[in-house]
Order: C-alpha cells, then structure tokens, then sequence
C-alpha cells in the first residue's frame, strides 16, 4: 500500500502535470506552422537528432533547449485546419472551457488521425475531465504513433496513478525518463525499480 508520502506526491502531480503533460503554451502552439509537405523524413532525421542530444544532455538548462525544440516539431501539424483546431483547443482549455476543447480536438483528430500530439493533447483535456479510461486510451495512441513521447509517458503515467495503478505507474516513468533524463516529473519516481507484476496483476 503507498503510504501518505507517496500519495502526497500524487497530489501534487496533478499540479505539475500542465507542464509535462500538456506541453506548450497555446502562444507557443501557434508559432508552430503546419509541417512543409514531403519534408516527413527530414523531420524525422532532425527528430532523431534531437532525442540523442536530449539524452545525453550535460544539465537541465540544455536539456530544456533541446526539450523546447521537441516540443516545436511535434506541434506541427500537417495542415493548416489541424493547426488552427489544435492552437483553438489549447487556448479553450486555458479558460477551462474543457468540453470546448474536446469537441475541437475531436474534429482534429478526425482530420489527422495519424497526428501524435492531437491524442496527447487530447488525452490530457480528457484528464481535466476526469475521464481516464479515454485519457488513457487517447496517451496510448500517442506513444504508439511517437514512441519516445516522453510528454504523453508521463500523463500516461499521472492517469495511472490517478486509477491507482501506482507499480505500472512507475515503471511508465522509468521509461520516459530513459528518454528524456531531465524530465520535470521524474521526481515523482520513489524508491528502486520493482520487479515486473505478475500476470493479470497490473497495480
């Protein structure tokens, strides 16, 4: 059982998670522009690139430099009705106007259902909304069309442990932070990594 000390920490990654878990600012959104069409596999060098810089960053001044300019390619939309839904979604959001956002990004995601950050963006207005089985659902597709979206993998992580799934939870983590080592909530990670649970035993 987590004792309060744990849970304490809980608490307040509901307070840290704007940061990790939803990214940028609807500002920094709308500086992103659509991604150039044909440019996907100059992206994806650059991408890779990127995480290699990120992982062996020297301290967390530089890592959140390299984290900027993740975060840069991934609000790339690939058109310019994807960007505008998204940057409209996130403004929505910051007003609390959570129903709002979601009806947009459902539209996004129907215009872009092969767009990562959508579902991250998604999943996270979703947790505002306490709907975590969808939350989860949406952070999941997330990671499975960016599987280094140590942004998602972390609200991966905070939905997780608000359904308190505390074990999975933390291993989510662990692997968000082997991709980025300077990430904000890896202060929520306690104690040694535990062994894998047990089939049909996920908590």
């Amino acid at each position: 059982m987590a004792g309060k000390g744990f849970l304490a920490r809980i608490v307040t990654a509901v307070f840290l998670v704007a940061a990790g878990f939803a990214g940028p600012s609807p500002d920094f959104a709308g500086a992103a522009q659509a991604a150039p069409p044909g440019d996907s596999r100059q992206n994806a060098a650059g991408l890779d690139r990127l995480f290699a810089a990120l992982k062996t960053a020297p301290n967390e001044a530089a890592a959140r430099a390299i984290e900027d300019t993740i975060w840069r390619r991934w609000m790339q939309a690939p058109d310019r009705h994807t960007q505008g839904l998204v940057r409209e979604a996130m403004a929505r959001r910051e007003v609390y106007d959570f129903a709002g956002a979601r009806a947009l990004l459902d539209e996004a995601v129907a215009a872009a259902p092969n767009y990562a950050e959508v579902y991250n963006q998604r999943g996270f207005v979703l947790f505002l909304q306490d709907d975590f089985d969808a939350a989860l659902q949406d952070v999941d597709r997330a990671i499975e069309l960016e599987p280094r979206h140590f942004a998602a993998m972390a609200g991966r992580a905070l939905i997780l442990m608000r359904q308190g799934r505390h074990r999975l939870a933390q291993a989510q983590l662990r692997r968000a932070v082997a991709i980025h080592p300077f990430l904000k909530e890896r202060s929520l990670i306690v104690g040694e990594p535990e062994k894998p649970p047990r089939p049909g035993v996920d908590l």
